[in-house]
């Protein structure tokens, strides 16, 4: 412990960068909490070096609360709006330019599937499809792939 208050900037700064690393590349973002918590204590560690704050542990407290507060009132709207920010396009995966022929029937009524790559699929299509038809994969699901006849 006398380590940590005879070296407190530094000890606020190795804690609050470990902080960083683990919301960003353990927790990838998705608390915000420990983000706004690594950069206060940076922060407060950087102001104690500088010589703004001094070296003790209430105002490493306080000056930790508050910078959170802060951060957390300014920051938390942005992040929010950042974390919902989803791409909904379709990844092409090793089923792009999948094709073969069907050996039954793909209609609404029944179910047909498929075996590829060590696993039974569920066909689905929007329109009837005949046995021995030439079809290719245009969409993907668990465990459905959905079919197009190749022209």
């Amino acid at each position: 412990m006398d380590l940590i208050s005879q070296n407190l900037p530094q000890a606020l700064m190795v804690i609050g960068i470990i902080a960083l690393i683990i919301e960003v590349a353990v927790l990838g973002l998705s608390t915000i909490i420990l983000l706004f918590l690594g950069l206060s204590l940076l922060t407060s560690g950087l102001l104690m070096v500088v010589g703004v704050l001094p070296e003790s542990i209430t105002a490493a407290l306080w000056s930790n609360t508050i910078i959170t507060a802060v951060l957390a009132l300014l920051l938390w709207k942005p992040m929010k709006r950042m974390q919902e920010n989803v791409d909904s396009k379709q990844v092409n995966s090793d089923f792009a330019d999948l094709t073969f022929v069907l050996a039954k029937d793909v209609s609404d009524k029944e179910i047909t599937t498929h075996q590829y790559s060590g696993i039974s699929w569920q066909l689905k299509s929007t329109q009837p499809i005949s046995a021995g038809t030439k079809v290719m994969v245009v969409k993907k699901e668990v465990g459905v792939m959905w079919v197009a006849p190749v022209s």
